[in-house]
């Protein structure tokens, strides 16, 4: 396998593409830039040559923001993959950020209707999610979304080029390094990490934000993102960060503010979370929480701070609990919130997530949240210190590292 030494399987997410092989779908894959996508695409053409014995004339590829392609139009493009057909066969097309190509949907949806084609597609921005991919390739697309490392995958990453320590050592060092893959390919430092990341970040925000919505104002703009980085895992709305610039003498209307961060969302920099209250069950609208696509966009915008490792915690639960096909909330109590609370098909889970319990005040506050809920579901405290025995009143006690790594829910 080429440049086998450069990139781990990631079966999380191969073995569900994989599935839809020849299946009349164009895969999507998206995310945030540089998560992994496009090696995602090198991992299932190489499944495609050396396990399904595809030849490889018959697997095109393309990458599309490459300056080759900057002023493609889209009929220029249905032409240049309609002359790579094979004419003995399926052909199989991975076509990499194609979103820099304006009217792609139609080009794509032009190849699936008329010729014998499986393909393969990925893209960084909301433009991937818009309308126009309903419209165009309405019942026809399957879209994976694709995180940044996870745990498990960071220690494998790691451990092909420098010793792997004990987990729960590790586990600091995945809060603060983050998932993205190019950060691990050698030994970095942390200013060598945060210095690739902060690159990641700039070129989201000004590629895929402020280049293609022409936001003239790009100061209030990031200052709208310092402030969701600084309160990520804290509740909030449009109002709080409106109220916020106002005390700071730069007003901007809630609105505007929203619009904000559903682009933000949209460049898959942020994770919207809502509020689902336990007692009506319903979704609740407001006082929403953010979490980052990485932790480590935290660290190299805003530099490293000790009290927001608990916080950061949080963020690689819930990251994790969506990596695994979970659908993710805050459960509102009547006294107070849990967590997360994760539903996937017939199942679901209760997730409180602590630091650590010094006091008896603590450890009552963090299990009797989630007593409160009557039903048998299971539950889970997730916390860093040591700690004796691993169930209280049929709630599950583990390490987080121990639960990143955990097939058990």
């Amino acid at each position: 396998m080429k440049d086998k030494a450069l990139y781990i399987d990631r079966p999380m997410y191969v073995d569900k593409i994989m599935a839809y092989v020849d299946a009349p779908f164009i895969k999507i894959l998206t995310g945030i830039r540089r998560c992994g996508k496009s090696t995602m695409l090198k991992i299932i053409m190489d499944r495609l040559h050396y396990q399904k014995n595809v030849p490889k004339e018959r697997i095109v590829s393309f990458r599309f923001d490459s300056m080759l392609y900057e002023d493609m139009t889209a009929k220029q493009m249905y032409e240049e993959l309609k002359s790579k057909l094979s004419e003995n066969g399926k052909t199989y097309f991975f076509l990499d950020e194609i979103q820099e190509v304006n009217g792609w949907e139609r080009v794509v949806n032009s190849l699936a209707s008329d010729y014998d084609v499986d393909i393969y597609i990925t893209g960084s921005n909301s433009r991937m999610m818009s309308s126009e991919i309903s419209t165009y390739l309405t019942g026809r697309y399957i879209s994976f979304r694709i995180y940044t490392l996870s745990f498990e995958e960071y220690l494998t990453f790691k451990g092909q080029h420098t010793p792997v320590e004990n987990p729960r050592t590790e586990l600091a060092n995945y809060i603060c390094l983050g998932g993205f893959p190019a950060v691990h390919l050698q030994s970095y430092s942390s200013d060598e990490v945060y210095t690739i990341v902060r690159d990641i970040y700039n070129s989201t925000v000004f590629s895929d934000i402020v280049r293609r919505s022409q936001i003239r104002k790009v100061d209030q703009l990031e200052r709208i993102i310092k402030f969701t980085f600084h309160n990520m895992g804290n509740t909030f709305s449009a109002k709080t960060i409106s109220d916020y610039l106002k005390a700071e003498r730069r007003a901007l209307d809630n609105e505007t503010v929203y619009n904000y961060l559903q682009k933000l969302e949209g460049a898959y920099l942020l994770h919207r979370c809502s509020r689902y209250d336990l007692r009506g069950k319903e979704i609740l609208k407001t006082q929403e929480k953010f979490y980052l696509a990485d932790t480590s966009l935290r660290y190299s915008v805003l530099g490293y701070q000790a009290d927001t490792y608990a916080s950061s915690l949080e963020n690689i639960v819930y990251l994790e609990l969506c990596r695994r096909g979970y659908r993710v909330f805050v459960g509102k109590t009547e006294d107070g919130e849990i967590d997360f609370v994760a539903e996937r098909l017939n199942e679901k889970i209760y997730v409180q997530v602590t630091q650590k319990i010094e006091s008896e005040k603590t450890m009552k506050r963090e299990y009797e949240r989630l007593l409160s809920v009557r039903d048998n579901y299971p539950k889970y405290v997730l916390r860093t210190d040591e700690f004796a025995g691993g169930n209280y009143e049929g709630i599950k006690t583990m390490h987080v590292a121990d639960f990143l790594l955990s097939g058990a829910f």
